[in-house]
């Protein structure tokens, strides 16, 4: 049922924005200086990687987030591309965030069960951080903080939730994301 869901929803958002989408790819394009789309390596279900499309928000000469880029971040707009993830069947609206290799992949024991699920758009994890960006800027050592803080955290979350999944509360988790 999550499949068809999944199919469905992502179907229907990439017709109904694919027009918005385009345009919002053109304007990343300009304000970027390069294409548009961001597509990044990820450690989807059972530790297979695959290609996550997102609309570019940083400068790559500069490596600073653009203007747009920032607007796109903070409403998440630049997650749009994603649908087509969904759609191909390489992710689905709600389970736990793809990370980059080094992560999830490496992951050992009863952990290791998050690995069979589908990576999301949307989780309770990603909505509890998603402030991230802001919160790791505080932090003396980003990445000690993220490695010994945020991630156990989000795999702790995520741990549940693989226990706790059911439609409803993938309905619910999608009502919270966009409301």
């Amino acid at each position: 049922m999550k499949r068809i869901f999944d199919l469905l929803l992502s179907l229907f958002g990439l017709l109904a924005l694919g027009w918005l989408l385009l345009i919002f790819w053109i304007m990343a394009s300009i304000d970027t200086q390069s294409n548009g789309m961001f597509v990044q390596e990820r450690i989807g279900q059972w530790g297979r990687v695959f290609k996550i499309y997102k609309l570019k928000t940083m400068h790559p000469t500069t490596g600073k987030i653009s203007i747009l880029g920032a607007f796109f971040r903070k409403s998440k707009i630049d997650e749009l591309p994603q649908l087509w993830n969904v759609l191909k069947g390489e992710m689905s609206f709600v389970g736990p965030r793809p990370d980059v290799a080094g992560y999830y992949d490496l992951l050992e024991g009863e952990v290791r069960k998050i690995l069979e699920l589908k990576p999301g758009i949307t989780s309770e994890a990603s909505l509890k951080y998603k402030n991230e960006e802001r919160l790791l800027a505080q932090q003396a050592n980003p990445l000690q903080y993220n490695d010994t803080v945020l991630f156990p955290d989000k795999v702790r979350m995520n741990l549940e939730y693989y226990y706790q999944r059911s439609f409803l509360g993938d309905l619910r988790i999608i009502w919270k994301t966009v409301f």
